[in-house]
């Protein structure tokens, strides 16, 4: 990846364009309701790109790809695989807690004074 103007360029576009035009086409979408038929096209032409071009990036997107073509860090399989890793780790430490209170009780029951008979 090349840098140009101080920032950094994938192909023709700068990254920074294409990830704005994804988001002016989402904010459109929202905007217009359900599939938000024109929005692709209105910000292509908003923008003076080809349509075409801004499908592909909102594709990309979609797909969960940075325009630039790599992955994102957060696509849903890997949210899902974060998800299930943290519930594993809170499941092992609350079985963890539970131990130490109960070594702690059973601790501070034989430290304790023992009261006369």
């Amino acid at each position: 990846m090349e840098r140009m103007n101080g920032m950094a360029q994938s192909g023709k576009y700068p990254v920074e364009m294409k990830e704005r035009a994804v988001a002016m086409v989402r904010e459109l979408e929202r905007e217009l309701g359900g599939s938000g038929r024109g929005a692709i096209t209105r910000t292509a032409k908003h923008l003076g790109l080809n349509a075409e071009t801004v499908r592909n990036w909102v594709r990309d997107d979609d797909r969960g790809q940075r325009p630039s073509g790599e992955r994102l860090a957060g696509s849903d399989a890997d949210k899902d695989a974060r998800i299930r890793e943290l519930e594993q780790r809170l499941r092992e430490a609350e079985r963890a807690n539970e131990i130490l209170k109960a070594a702690s009780a059973f601790f501070a029951q034989e430290m304790s004074p023992r009261p006369p008979r």
